[in-house]
């Protein structure tokens, strides 16, 4: 995982992520969710994101690995974990995990996923965003895990997660 690369760029990577527009993607996931229902931010980077989701009114829960990206979060604690080790006795209504699962190994990725999505409630959303492609390419002491839609196909197909909308 790159986590030496987000703590040592920490403050660049919030500046630069914080003021992004993701309000086409938002509007793709909202309609999915219950009201004030409970999303975790996986993998939050800037927490741009969670702000959002908190901004609306739903219940935000976010971790990110890089403990320096963590704490620049002032307005809301963030755990700092790995992927296949965040646990919490709750359920959500969905997992947004906006450009981070894309730094998980290939053959790493299936259990992630099967991770994560054992924290959804039944019917809950996975949200995910990749590099379109079928490498993974090393940069910057990044993985970056490039899928197109046959290749999510197939990893869903074998857990227990069913593709509704792929843009």
């Amino acid at each position: 995982m790159p986590v030496s690369y987000y703590n040592q760029n920490a403050q660049s990577f919030y500046d630069g992520t914080l003021s992004v527009d993701m309000s086409s993607l938002f509007l793709c996931f909202e309609p999915y969710l219950s009201v004030r229902g409970r999303v975790l931010d996986a993998g939050c980077g800037s927490g741009r994101d969670s702000r959002y989701f908190l901004d609306q009114g739903f219940d935000v829960f976010a971790f990110d690995a890089s403990a320096e990206l963590a704490s620049l979060l002032i307005y809301r604690p963030v755990s700092v974990c790995q992927f296949d080790k965040y646990s919490l006795e709750t359920t959500f209504d969905g997992i947004w995990a906006c450009a981070s699962l894309l730094h998980v190994p290939k053959d790493k990725l299936s259990q992630v996923f099967c991770h994560l999505s054992s924290l959804l409630k039944r019917d809950g959303l996975f949200y995910c965003s990749f590099k379109y492609g079928a490498d993974e390419v090393e940069r910057d002491g990044r993985v970056f895990s490039s899928f197109t839609e046959t290749g999510l196909e197939k990893i869903s197909a074998r857990l227990s997660l069913r593709i509704r909308e792929i843009w």
